[in-house]
Protein backbone atom coordinates (compact mmCIF):
# COMPACT_ATOMS: atom_id res chain seq x y z
CA UNK A 1 0.00 0.00 0.00
CA UNK A 2 1.20 3.65 -0.70
CA UNK A 3 0.69 6.82 1.05
CA UNK A 4 2.08 10.39 0.79
CA UNK A 5 3.79 11.51 3.35
CA UNK A 6 5.32 14.93 3.70
CA UNK A 7 5.34 15.22 -0.09
CA UNK A 8 7.25 11.24 -0.28
CA UNK A 9 5.45 8.24 -1.93
CA UNK A 10 6.08 5.73 1.08
CA UNK A 11 5.11 2.10 0.75
CA UNK A 12 3.66 0.49 4.13
CA UNK A 13 2.57 -2.99 4.90
CA UNK A 14 -0.56 -3.42 7.56
CA UNK A 15 -0.95 -6.95 9.20
CA UNK A 16 -3.96 -6.80 11.30
CA UNK A 17 -5.02 -9.96 12.20
CA UNK A 18 -5.48 -9.62 15.80
CA UNK A 19 -6.43 -5.83 15.94
CA UNK A 20 -3.84 -5.44 18.78
CA UNK A 21 -1.63 -2.82 20.18
CA UNK A 22 -0.06 -0.89 17.38
CA UNK A 23 3.71 -2.80 16.82
CA UNK A 24 5.68 -0.44 14.31
CA UNK A 25 8.82 -2.03 12.96
CA UNK A 26 11.74 0.19 11.47
CA UNK A 27 14.57 -1.42 9.15
CA UNK A 28 18.10 -1.14 8.98
CA UNK A 29 20.24 1.12 6.48
CA UNK A 30 20.17 -0.51 2.67
CA UNK A 31 16.93 -2.61 3.53
CA UNK A 32 13.28 -2.74 3.65
CA UNK A 33 9.87 -3.89 5.08
CA UNK A 34 11.09 -7.32 4.52
CA UNK A 35 13.84 -8.13 6.84
CA UNK A 36 10.83 -8.21 9.50
CA UNK A 37 9.22 -11.03 7.88
CA UNK A 38 9.65 -13.14 10.08
CA UNK A 39 9.00 -11.62 13.24
CA UNK A 40 5.31 -10.59 11.70
CA UNK A 41 4.62 -14.36 11.59
CA UNK A 42 5.27 -14.36 15.69
CA UNK A 43 3.16 -10.99 16.46
CA UNK A 44 0.59 -10.19 14.06
CA UNK A 45 -2.31 -12.95 15.63
CA UNK A 46 -1.86 -10.29 18.93
CA UNK A 47 -0.69 -7.05 17.19
CA UNK A 48 -1.63 -4.32 14.52
CA UNK A 49 1.71 -4.83 12.86
CA UNK A 50 2.75 -2.12 10.70
CA UNK A 51 6.28 -2.26 8.78
CA UNK A 52 7.16 0.42 6.31
CA UNK A 53 10.28 1.93 3.83
CA UNK A 54 12.28 4.54 4.91
CA UNK A 55 12.88 7.32 2.18
CA UNK A 56 14.55 6.50 -0.36
CA UNK A 57 14.40 2.31 0.07
CA UNK A 58 12.23 -0.27 -0.79
CA UNK A 59 9.33 0.95 -3.07
CA UNK A 60 9.81 4.61 -1.08
CA UNK A 61 10.65 7.22 -3.50
CA UNK A 62 13.85 9.16 -2.95
CA UNK A 63 13.85 12.14 -1.02
CA UNK A 64 14.93 15.26 -3.52
CA UNK A 65 16.69 17.16 -0.60
CA UNK A 66 18.70 15.74 2.14
CA UNK A 67 17.02 15.06 5.45
CA UNK A 68 17.83 14.68 8.74
CA UNK A 69 17.06 11.57 11.32
CA UNK A 70 14.63 14.19 12.68
CA UNK A 71 12.83 14.27 9.53
CA UNK A 72 12.55 10.38 9.45
CA UNK A 73 11.39 10.69 12.67
CA UNK A 74 8.19 13.27 11.69
CA UNK A 75 7.50 11.00 8.90
CA UNK A 76 6.50 8.21 11.08
CA UNK A 77 4.07 10.36 13.20
CA UNK A 78 2.52 11.53 9.58
CA UNK A 79 2.46 7.54 8.27
CA UNK A 80 0.61 6.70 12.14
CA UNK A 81 -1.68 9.73 12.05
CA UNK A 82 -2.58 8.74 8.29
CA UNK A 83 -3.11 4.86 9.33
CA UNK A 84 -5.54 6.09 12.16
CA UNK A 85 -2.98 4.81 15.35
CA UNK A 86 -3.00 6.94 17.98
CA UNK A 87 0.02 5.43 19.56
CA UNK A 88 2.15 2.32 18.85
CA UNK A 89 4.98 0.12 20.11
CA UNK A 90 8.35 0.92 18.25
CA UNK A 91 11.06 -1.00 16.88
CA UNK A 92 13.93 0.20 14.88
CA UNK A 93 17.02 -1.38 13.56
CA UNK A 94 19.74 -0.33 12.77
CA UNK A 95 19.11 3.48 11.28
CA UNK A 96 15.60 2.46 11.78
CA UNK A 97 16.89 2.11 15.68
CA UNK A 98 18.17 6.17 15.20
CA UNK A 99 14.42 6.67 13.99
CA UNK A 100 12.54 4.98 17.20
CA UNK A 101 14.76 7.31 19.51
CA UNK A 102 14.17 10.24 17.90
CA UNK A 103 10.63 9.66 17.64
CA UNK A 104 10.40 8.27 21.22
CA UNK A 105 12.24 11.68 22.30
CA UNK A 106 10.28 14.27 20.20
CA UNK A 107 6.68 12.39 19.76
CA UNK A 108 6.70 10.89 23.53
CA UNK A 109 2.96 10.74 23.58
CA UNK A 110 2.53 8.18 20.19
CA UNK A 111 5.23 5.79 22.12
CA UNK A 112 3.73 2.65 24.01
CA UNK A 113 7.37 1.54 24.31
CA UNK A 114 10.81 1.73 22.78
CA UNK A 115 12.52 -1.49 21.36
CA UNK A 116 16.40 -0.50 19.88
CA UNK A 117 18.50 -2.58 18.39
CA UNK A 118 22.41 -1.85 16.55
CA UNK A 119 21.95 1.97 16.96
CA UNK A 120 23.90 3.98 18.76
CA UNK A 121 23.11 7.18 21.13
CA UNK A 122 25.34 9.42 18.31
CA UNK A 123 27.91 8.91 15.41
CA UNK A 124 31.19 9.58 16.42
CA UNK A 125 33.29 12.37 14.81
CA UNK A 126 35.76 9.66 13.63
CA UNK A 127 33.13 7.45 12.09
CA UNK A 128 31.36 10.11 10.24
CA UNK A 129 33.87 9.61 7.24
CA UNK A 130 33.03 6.17 6.69
CA UNK A 131 29.59 7.08 6.09
CA UNK A 132 30.67 9.84 3.32
CA UNK A 133 32.60 7.67 1.60
CA UNK A 134 29.47 5.02 1.61
CA UNK A 135 27.27 7.81 -0.01
CA UNK A 136 29.57 8.32 -2.13
CA UNK A 137 30.48 4.71 -3.47
CA UNK A 138 26.76 4.75 -3.44
CA UNK A 139 26.75 7.28 -5.75
CA UNK A 140 29.92 6.83 -7.93
CA UNK A 141 29.42 2.82 -8.00
CA UNK A 142 25.83 2.19 -7.54
CA UNK A 143 24.23 0.11 -4.27
CA UNK A 144 25.52 -3.48 -5.76
CA UNK A 145 28.46 -2.71 -4.69
CA UNK A 146 28.23 -2.73 -1.55
CA UNK A 147 26.25 -5.54 -1.03
CA UNK A 148 29.24 -7.94 -0.18
CA UNK A 149 30.92 -5.69 2.11
CA UNK A 150 27.34 -4.98 4.00
CA UNK A 151 26.77 -8.44 4.48
CA UNK A 152 30.22 -9.37 6.18
CA UNK A 153 29.44 -6.62 8.61
CA UNK A 154 25.46 -7.82 9.35
CA UNK A 155 26.13 -11.23 9.60
CA UNK A 156 28.42 -13.73 11.01
CA UNK A 157 30.36 -15.78 8.83
CA UNK A 158 29.06 -18.98 10.51
CA UNK A 159 25.91 -17.92 9.86
CA UNK A 160 26.37 -16.68 5.86
CA UNK A 161 27.44 -19.98 5.76
CA UNK A 162 24.65 -22.19 6.97
CA UNK A 163 21.93 -20.05 5.65
CA UNK A 164 22.83 -18.79 1.97
CA UNK A 165 19.33 -18.03 0.97
CA UNK A 166 19.41 -15.36 3.30
CA UNK A 167 22.05 -13.99 2.33
CA UNK A 168 21.31 -13.80 -1.22
CA UNK A 169 17.96 -12.15 -0.30
CA UNK A 170 19.60 -9.26 1.62
CA UNK A 171 22.12 -8.86 -0.59
CA UNK A 172 19.16 -8.48 -3.28
CA UNK A 173 17.75 -6.06 -1.21
CA UNK A 174 20.85 -3.83 -0.40
CA UNK A 175 21.50 -3.92 -4.57
CA UNK A 176 18.12 -2.58 -5.19
CA UNK A 177 18.35 0.11 -2.96
CA UNK A 178 18.57 3.38 -4.86
CA UNK A 179 21.59 5.28 -4.86
CA UNK A 180 20.86 8.26 -4.02
CA UNK A 181 18.33 7.24 -1.30
CA UNK A 182 20.92 5.23 0.25
CA UNK A 183 23.60 7.91 0.25
CA UNK A 184 20.90 10.58 1.55
CA UNK A 185 20.32 8.07 4.42
CA UNK A 186 24.01 7.13 4.72
CA UNK A 187 24.33 11.11 5.09
CA UNK A 188 21.89 11.35 7.56
CA UNK A 189 23.08 8.78 9.88
CA UNK A 190 26.67 10.75 10.22
CA UNK A 191 25.15 13.61 11.51
CA UNK A 192 22.70 11.52 14.32
CA UNK A 193 23.39 12.32 18.05
CA UNK A 194 20.67 11.84 20.08
CA UNK A 195 22.42 11.73 23.03
CA UNK A 196 20.65 14.82 24.57
CA UNK A 197 16.93 13.54 24.15
CA UNK A 198 17.50 10.12 25.68
CA UNK A 199 17.89 11.03 29.46
CA UNK A 200 14.55 12.85 28.89
CA UNK A 201 12.48 9.51 27.63
CA UNK A 202 9.98 8.42 30.12
CA UNK A 203 8.67 5.12 28.04
CA UNK A 204 9.63 1.76 28.79
CA UNK A 205 13.15 0.87 26.64
CA UNK A 206 14.87 -2.49 25.61
CA UNK A 207 18.09 -2.34 23.93
CA UNK A 208 19.36 -5.25 22.01
CA UNK A 209 22.88 -5.60 20.53
CA UNK A 210 24.76 -7.96 18.61
CA UNK A 211 27.99 -9.59 20.40
CA UNK A 212 29.97 -9.43 16.88
CA UNK A 213 28.54 -6.53 15.61
CA UNK A 214 31.29 -4.46 13.69
CA UNK A 215 29.41 -1.79 12.65
CA UNK A 216 27.37 -1.05 16.06
CA UNK A 217 29.91 -2.59 18.89
CA UNK A 218 27.99 -3.45 21.89
CA UNK A 219 29.52 -0.59 23.79
CA UNK A 220 27.98 2.00 21.33
CA UNK A 221 24.53 0.30 22.45
CA UNK A 222 24.63 0.12 25.76
CA UNK A 223 25.06 4.05 25.98
CA UNK A 224 21.50 4.21 24.81
CA UNK A 225 20.92 1.51 27.52
CA UNK A 226 22.71 3.50 30.43
CA UNK A 227 21.21 7.19 29.20
CA UNK A 228 17.47 6.28 28.80
CA UNK A 229 16.17 5.77 32.41
CA UNK A 230 15.36 2.27 33.39
CA UNK A 231 15.92 0.51 30.06
CA UNK A 232 17.12 -3.00 29.79
CA UNK A 233 20.09 -4.30 28.20
CA UNK A 234 20.39 -7.44 25.91
CA UNK A 235 23.24 -8.99 24.12
CA UNK A 236 22.58 -12.22 21.40
CA UNK A 237 25.09 -14.03 19.69
CA UNK A 238 24.54 -12.85 16.42
CA UNK A 239 26.35 -9.52 13.99
CA UNK A 240 24.30 -6.52 13.62
CA UNK A 241 20.81 -8.00 12.30
CA UNK A 242 20.07 -9.38 15.06
CA UNK A 243 16.56 -10.19 14.22
CA UNK A 244 17.37 -12.12 11.65
CA UNK A 245 20.27 -14.08 12.60
CA UNK A 246 18.76 -15.34 15.99
CA UNK A 247 15.26 -14.91 14.96
CA UNK A 248 13.79 -16.96 17.50
CA UNK A 249 15.67 -15.50 20.58
CA UNK A 250 15.06 -12.16 19.60
CA UNK A 251 11.01 -12.51 18.58
CA UNK A 252 11.03 -14.49 22.57
CA UNK A 253 13.01 -11.65 23.86
CA UNK A 254 10.65 -8.80 22.33
CA UNK A 255 7.63 -10.97 23.19
CA UNK A 256 8.67 -10.91 27.07
CA UNK A 257 9.20 -7.42 27.23
CA UNK A 258 6.21 -6.49 25.13
CA UNK A 259 4.00 -8.39 27.51
CA UNK A 260 6.26 -6.51 30.30
CA UNK A 261 7.53 -10.13 31.45
CA UNK A 262 11.52 -8.26 31.58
Amino acid sequence: MQLTINRIDTRYVLDNEGGGPWLTFIHQLGGDHSVWDQMVGYFRERFTVLRYDLRGHGDTTVSTEPFTIDDLADDLAELLDKVSAPSTHVVGLSIGGMVAQTFAASHAGRVDSLTVIGAPAFIPEDARPTFAQRAANAREHGTPSLADATIERWMTPAFRKAHPEVVEQIGETIARTPAEGFARAAEAVSRFDARRQLSGIRKRTLVIAGEHDMGTPPAASRIVADTVPGAQFHLLDAAHLTPVEQSQQFSVLLDAFLRNQV
